[in-house]
């Protein structure tokens, strides 16, 4: 995973880059476009032939692709790490696993009960253990690693095992001795039952166990180290890795530009049905559309996008996490439509109701846990709901001595809150609304200031969740922004500018 500090990406690429973060319109007139600011000619709207490419650059391109994908989910994931798993043991793998494994030690174990001993498998076994724990030194550790291969010597011990002379306990102590210097702290415990072992054949069992706890606490120790390196070049790594992805797999931005074109699509359209309710606007003139608002809309799409689909290639690396902040919003929608259609119908009922907006999230979130899965059934959830709500209203009217809800009131109030499941629901669609309002206005602000958007009417009982997503969403966006910026800014100059690609081509094919 090589990064290079040095590297620094030329001045239209990061010109153009932060020009797609910028919210000014400014920013994007048509001059701004007619420079190629991809790192290399590559284009993913030319009209080349398809390029065949052999089974070595199809893997070249996939060993790519996985170090581009580590390194992000690295640096940007804080919890990233590796857990050290096994197959379940009542799993076929699981079984073979265990069987395989018992008779290796069990006859390790006969071989040592022989007169005399045969050491042959157990010189192995402390060959292995003296690899795995030389892994572990850093450079520089001379002392300790000189004293490992000098006790662990294995063509030393192969002749104290022809004399019967070899001292197999001794050797185990030194190396749970040496374990115990260089284990984290967490595996303190694991060290001390390993001392407490007296059964030599199951202590070097229990030996590779702790082992392999060890390496994956190094695994994560080095991903602990590595993270603030990577973050600090992980724009200029991401760009260099995409882009030579995109030089061994020219397609690898066909998905990237048709989303692009999409939202293109979508702000035409836009314009068309605001220039067709103003009487006295000029159709014939062509329609002028921001790079940015354009590339804004993209982003937001996302935020509804149907997951069984294929992500843009740019998306890829982000794409779980924009998929749980769909899922969280859309959890937050229907908590909004609730709490809006209660406030409407029973207003005065719940306006003295302690805490009413806390208790509708904690009976809510839980039920709606998982709504984005197929088998999962939203109206049951929001009849549950409806239920509890009923319930609290009906408890604190009685704690204060009013009368409760009618059951005409209560039917009423359920089927409204069970209809927010209906297509096209006016609540629904008010609320979504909204919140889209919200996080295109969080899109816009300069990707520096801290501040939040004014929060929209009637999203203030979820104001805390959904400006914790936003500032999750905006953070996706804008780091996405920096580093896929030239493609971007080159795929929107080709198509909001195609008169000047074309010139651009031309002027390239001739000074050739």
């Amino acid at each position: 995973m090589p990064l290079n500090d040095d590297q620094n990406s030329d001045s239209d690429s990061s010109r153009l880059s932060e020009s797609t973060v910028s919210s000014s319109d400014t920013e994007y007139s048509r001059q701004s476009f007619n420079s190629d600011s991809s790192s290399k000619p590559s284009s993913p709207a030319s009209a080349s032939p398809p390029k065949v490419i052999t089974f070595d650059e199809l893997m070249a391109a996939t060993r790519n692709l996985s170090n581009w994908t580590l390194a992000h989910e690295i640096a940007v994931n804080a919890n990233f790490c590796i857990k050290h798993e096994d197959y379940p043991q009542n799993s076929f793998a699981g079984t073979v696993k265990q069987i395989v494994h018992k008779a290796f030690w069990d006859h390790l174990e006969s071989e040592l009960n022989e007169d005399p001993p045969e050491y042959k498998h157990a010189i192995k076994l402390f060959e292995e253990i003296k690899e795995i724990l030389l892994s572990f030194l850093t450079p520089g550790a001379n002392r300790i690693h000189n004293q490992i291969c000098e006790v662990l010597d294995t063509d030393l011990i192969r002749q104290q095992a022809e004399h019967n002379a070899v001292d197999i306990p001794g050797l185990a102590n030194y190396v749970i001795n040496t374990m115990g210097k260089l284990c984290a702290p967490i595996r303190d415990n694991d060290i001390k039952q390993l001392k407490a072992t007296d059964n030599i054949v199951e202590l070097l069992r229990q030996i590779f166990r702790v082992l392999d706890l060890m390496k994956v606490d190094m695994a994560n120790y080095t991903i602990k180290s590595l993270r603030p390196y990577l973050w600090h070049n992980l724009v200029d790594y991401e760009r260099t890795k995409f882009q030579e992805i995109l030089e061994e797999t020219p397609s690898a931005l066909n998905l990237t530009t048709e989303w692009i074109k999409e939202s293109i699509e979508d702000e035409l359209s836009s314009i068309s049905d605001e220039s067709s309710s103003c009487p006295g606007a000029d159709s014939s003139s062509k329609p002028i559309i921001s790079p940015t608002l354009v590339l804004n809309n993209g982003y937001l799409k996302l935020l509804q996008w149907d997951y069984c689909k294929t992500i843009p290639e740019t998306l890829i690396t982000d794409e779980v996490r924009l998929q749980e902040l769909r899922e969280k919003l859309n959890q937050l929608k229907v908590i909004a439509c609730v709490s809006l259609i209660t406030n409407n119908m029973v207003g005065a009922a719940v306006v003295d109701v302690p805490d009413f907006t806390d208790h509708l999230k904690r009976i809510s979130l839980p039920l709606l846990e998982g709504m984005n899965k197929k088998s999962f059934d939203l109206k049951e959830a929001l009849n549950a709901i409806g239920v509890q709500i009923c319930s609290i209203v009906n408890k604190s009217l009685s704690e204060r001595g009013l009368p409760t809800l009618s059951e005409e009131m209560q039917s009423n109030l359920m089927g409204q809150i069970a209809h927010i499941v209906e297509k096209n629901n006016p609540v629904c669609s008010l609320i979504d609304k909204r919140i889209q309002l919200f996080m295109r206005s969080l899109l816009a602000l300069p990707s520096f200031q801290k501040c939040m958007p004014t929060m929209p009417g009637g999203l203030s009982v979820i104001q805390r969740e959904i400006e914790f997503l936003g500032s999750q969403y905006a953070s996706i966006v804008n780091f996405n922004k920096k580093v896929y910026g030239p493609f971007y800014a080159n795929i929107l100059r080709k198509l909001l500018f195609p008169e000047a690609a074309m010139e651009k081509t031309e002027v390239e094919t001739s000074s050739n």
